[in-house]
């Protein structure tokens, strides 16, 4: 493989923004803020708008409103009160 045309895949910190959950893990993505994770070092972090920890599929939290949607539509569609 040649030299230096690749970026660099380091160890970083990935921030759920939404509920405050973080993990660590690789990445090549560059980033210009730093934290320390658990074990005194210091990494890159990578923020995040949705996670395993937020997503919907994950947590479980989608079924209920899904179904009421799909109730309400079912009832709308054959006049029913």
């Amino acid at each position: 493989m040649k030299e230096g045309i690749h970026p660099q895949y380091r160890d970083v910190i990935f921030k759920d923004i939404s509920c405050d959950f973080s993990f660590k893990s690789k990445s090549t993505a560059k980033s210009n803020e730093t934290a320390k994770w658990e074990d005194g070092k210091e990494y890159p972090v990578i923020k995040l708008e949705i996670s395993s920890a937020s997503h919907p599929f994950f947590t479980d939290k989608a079924k209920v409103i899904m179904t009421a949607g799909r109730v309400d539509k079912f009832k709308k569609k054959y006049k029913m009160k």
